[in-house]
Order: structure tokens, then sequence, then C-alpha cells
């Protein structure tokens, strides 16, 4: 039985560079379009420029999926080389990128490749890919490794606390009136993934590393049902006081064997803002 497994993943999974070169996992950007030009996520444009963008046109940038071309060209080589092929992608439910994966996939119908839908974003898809690498690395097969991974799938929870509402607000998430009660009221929403699509939580009041630190102790209350085997903690554009207040929060529960901080790409950080972080797990 082959083990020439080639994984990839998308931009938008925020895995770290280092992360990336350890498990030879190949990204694949999709795209952030500003004054009707596209730019590859991640390669061709930084947070910085996206939301500095944002605040001179009073609109949050547009957002496109990698085309079924795009996976053409990425999935030709290792096909050639008799690789067999697992693609981890942002849900279904807010990109057409693992639809495009699956119609690029049957141009090569010789070929072993799965379109996997993550149901999920950011290190959410992210903590997957790891997992992928880590069972292929185990030398199991392209299907064990799919199968593997879909009973892991509901168990991944991802969510993410909001410093300022104007970006949800400029992408049409939230209404003038929510942004603004917010702003007045010093309120910090929870946003998670459900079922592949985001939905809004709990609030939490205060500055946003306040807001922060109740949050990871809200979600980690029940400490005792998360594998202990890795956390993320993943943040766009954020200031540094933010990311160790959270980070020694996580850290003071002498749980987890691995604590991982990441960087949202383009595509991420456009919805939510700077100062957007959030933990993300998976439940035994």
């Amino acid at each position: 039985m082959s083990n020439k497994i080639k994984i990839f993943s998308d931009s938008t999974c925020d895995l770290p560079k280092e992360v990336i070169e350890k498990f030879d996992i190949t990204i694949l950007p999709l795209y952030v379009v500003m004054d009707e030009k596209s730019y590859k996520d991640g390669i061709e444009t930084s947070c910085e420029e996206l939301f500095a963008y944002s605040d001179r046109t009073k609109q949050t940038p547009k957002t496109a999926a990698a085309s079924v071309a795009d996976f053409e060209d990425l999935f030709r080589p290792y096909v050639a080389q008799g690789y067999d092929i697992i693609y981890i992608g942002i849900s279904s439910g807010l990109s057409s990128t693992v639809q495009n994966a699956t119609i690029a996939a049957e141009e090569f119908p010789d070929a072993k490749i799965f379109a996997y839908d993550s149901l999920n974003l950011s290190t959410g898809i992210g903590l997957q890919v790891m997992r992928a690498c880590e069972l292929r690395d185990k030398g199991l097969s392209a299907e064990e490794i799919i199968k593997e991974l879909e009973a892991i799938r509901p168990k991944v929870r991802s969510s993410f606390v909001i410093d300022v509402m104007t970006y949800l607000h400029r992408g049409g998430r939230c209404s003038t009136l929510q942004a603004v009660g917010a702003a007045m009221l010093n309120l910090k929403p929870q946003i998670v993934v459900e079922d592949g699509k985001m939905r809004s939580a709990k609030k939490f009041r205060g500055n946003i590393i306040k807001s922060a630190v109740a949050y990871v102790n809200d979600t980690l209350q029940n400490i005792e049902r998360i594998d202990d085997q890795r956390i993320f903690i993943t943040y766009s554009l954020s200031d540094e006081a933010l990311v160790n207040a959270v980070k020694k929060e996580v850290e003071s529960k002498g749980y987890f064997k691995e604590i991982l901080c990441s960087n949202a790409g383009s595509v991420i950080s456009s919805h939510c803002g700077p100062n957007c972080l959030g933990i993300l797990f998976i439940e035994k």
C-alpha cells in the first residue's frame, strides 16, 4: 500500500510558517479584492494594507475563492508523480473553494484526490490539517485519514472575541444599531463556528484584554472535556499585550501539551478587524 500522500490546505487555515514547513503542507491562497484588483492572501497583501484600505474606503474588502484552474495547476504535478492528494479547505458554508477543488479533481479521473470540507475556518481548519499530517506520518492511507478527520470534525471548537464591530458592520454582518450599541456599552461579542457557519454567542464587557481573559476562562471552564494535545491562540493584527495576557491565562491551566500562537491571514481578518482573538481546540 502506497503512503505517498500530499496534503494541501488554503490560506484561511492560518497555520504558522514553522508548522507548514514541519509537515510539508502546501497552501493555496484565496483572494482579497481591493479597488477591483485581486490579491493573493498572504502573498500579495497584508493585514495592515487591508485595514488601511477598509478605513480609507469605509468598506470591507471582498474576498474570493480559489478557482478551479488554481486547483488544477496545484494538483497536476503531484498527480504526475503518483501522489494521493488530500485538500482540507474552508467550510463550504463560507466559501465555494472546496466545491472548486472537487470540480478540479474530476479532471484527474485516474488519481486519488479528496476535497475535504473542514466545516470550519482559521486554525479550526489548521487543527484538522495537523491531525491529517500526523496520521499520514503514522502510515495511514488517504482513505483512513479522511475517515479519522470525519470523526473529529464535529469536535473542533472555534470561537473568537471581536474588539470593534466596525468591520463586521462594513461587511454587512451586523447592523448599525448593533455596532453602535456594542461600542457604547463596551461589549466584545463572541463569534462561534457551528455547522460550518458563524453565529454570535456571548458578549463580554470591558476592554479587549479583560474581555479576552474572561472569554478564555469561560470557554475552558470544563477543560477536562478537551483533547490536551494542542490549543491555538489565533489573532488578527493584535496588540502584543493582548496576546501575552491570553497566552499566560491558557498556560496557567497547566493542561495543554502544546500552545500555538498564530496570526490570522487577510481573508479571515477582513471580516473581524484588528485585535480579534480566539482559542481553537478539539474536544475529546
